[in-house]
């Protein structure tokens, strides 16, 4: 992987973990760099799930892939959270 994919990766991480963070209700106990990691990780396992549906390539903005990697980002996120509020 070049650093200009590395560098779109750790963007458009961001971009689903906020996301992510938004379609959980109620007040997360997560950190921002928690947040990120989280989206990064749902965006690269949501596109592998994406390519093995056959919807990851599609003409115009794979709307399917998002919607994945949102959903991924919000089960990650609300998993940390009920992990964390354990404590």
């Amino acid at each position: 992987m070049e650093i200009s994919g590395i560098i779109s990766a750790i963007i458009i991480g961001i971009i689903i973990g906020v996301l992510g963070r938004l379609v959980v209700p109620g007040r997360q106990h997560i950190g921002v760099l928690l947040t990120i990691v989280v989206g990064i990780v749902a965006a690269l396992i949501g596109a592998a799930i994406a390519s093995g549906l056959g919807v990851a390539d599609t003409n115009g903005i794979d709307w399917i892939e998002w919607l994945i990697q949102i959903g991924l980002a919000a089960v990650g996120i609300a998993a940390l959270d009920r992990s964390r509020a354990r404590r």
